[in-house]
């Protein structure tokens, strides 16, 4: 609020005043944002086909240098435009960039690679997991916390042990790297359904009775939440197809067959989320449905529609959220509330990176390797170079 308050002084008096439904600060804070987004679009234009620079980068780097100028003008007081919740993400960001993600991905790469896919989401992120908390249990206590418990140290693992799509979208091309792109990102969705049986269980362990018992109800628990998340969005993507094919919408309007696209999507996020689901999976898995069926049965200005709407919302999402985290990395208030010394956040920090990197090159190489050996064909073999 105090940096929105800092802009408010660009307005004229007139308008402040004749303008008190709503919040000046925010709206001067949504025309900086907009201008900035629309800045991040021109400059990854100009730069693109820079092997150096996408996007992604672009977003970052003019979020930091705008996080300064805002800590300038505030006078240090905050380096935030506008407030990001959990919600902001959760519920309206992600669920556009992980359905255009299955709207557009090579179905045929997709499903001859799947195999490999769940050994990448399912035992890599086991093996992360098992990784990420050895190495914070042994650590951490080195570093000087010492106030963290079994489930916690357990948690950490469970939550880092799963990679981030959104990144893997714009590290990676399709059409460019269309074998490597289909593992890795089909690996960000599976290993999402694993993080969350993973943390569930860790908040329910009962650390003094760990048995044989336990391993079989995680293992029910992963195939419970993979299958129910797949079979929803694949339900919800064929009750679109049909009640579009039944209906015929386009006789009247495109819009609708359009419309109606779009909310059965977020509506299948939802109540995978309401059901204690895996949405990503399951918005993910509607996604490949509905380009296969539902995008074939709505007619051709809708198919042209539809392609570049998805795109598009998917990559004005995409793009907000590198912009936030590069303007977030300066938000003096989440100093401001950390007990600890810099050294020690430095400590944490590292060692956080550098398990990360572990954990990874810990199933990554193993399960590419064995994954190369049960291939005959060169083409379908994971190159060390892509491995790395």
């Amino acid at each position: 609020m105090a940096a929105m308050e800092a802009f408010s002084f660009l307005l004229p008096s007139q308008v402040r005043e004749s303008s008190s439904f709503f919040n000046i600060g925010t709206v001067v804070a949504l025309c900086v944002f907009f201008a900035l987004l629309c800045a991040c679009i021109i400059i990854g234009h100009l730069l693109h086909g820079n092997r150096w620079a996408n996007e992604s980068i672009t977003a970052l780097l003019l979020g930091l240098c705008s996080g300064v100028v805002v800590l300038l003008v505030s006078k240090g007081q905050s380096s935030r435009i506008l407030s990001f919740s959990e919600n902001l993400f959760f519920l309206y960001l992600l669920p556009p960039i992980i359905f255009n993600a299955g709207f557009q991905v090579k179905k045929k790469q997709f499903f001859k690679n799947f195999t490999t896919i769940l050994l990448f989401g399912v035992l890599g992120t086991v093996i992360s997991f098992c990784v990420i908390s050895l190495g914070v249990f042994l650590l951490f206590k080195k570093i000087g916390l010492t106030s963290l418990g079994i489930k916690d140290y357990l948690a950490v693992g469970a939550i880092l042990s799963a990679t981030d799509s959104v990144c893997t979208l714009q590290v990676l091309s399709q059409d460019e790297t269309p074998f490597l792109y289909s593992i890795v990102f089909g690996e960000g969705v599976v290993n999402d359904a694993t993080s969350i049986v993973l943390f569930n269980a860790v908040q329910s362990l009962d650390v003094s009775n760990i048995s044989g018992l336990t391993a079989l109800k995680l293992l029910g628990n992963f195939l419970y939440l993979f299958f129910t998340s797949t079979i929803l969005g694949i339900a919800a993507g064929l009750l679109s197809a049909y009640i579009i094919k039944a209906l015929y919408f386009g006789r009247h309007s495109t819009d609708r067959e359009v419309a109606l696209m779009m909310l059965m999507a977020y509506l299948s996020y939802m109540l995978a989320e309401l059901m204690n689901l895996s949405g990503i999976l399951t918005v993910f898995f509607c996604g490949i449905v509905m380009s296969h069926y539902t995008w074939h049965n709505v007619t051709e200005s809708s198919r042209i529609t539809t392609k570049h709407a998805f795109a598009t919302i998917s990559f004005i999402a995409e793009t907000f959220i590198f912009l936030y985290v590069g303007m977030d990395a300066l938000d003096v208030d989440k100093w401001k509330s950390s007990k600890a010394s810099p050294a020690t956040s430095v400590a944490v920090s590292a060692t956080f990176l550098g398990l990360l990197l572990v954990g990874r090159a810990a199933f990554v190489f193993p399960i590419a390797n064995i994954s190369n050996l049960l291939k005959k064909r060169e083409s379908s073999k994971i190159e060390f170079r892509q491995q790395a």
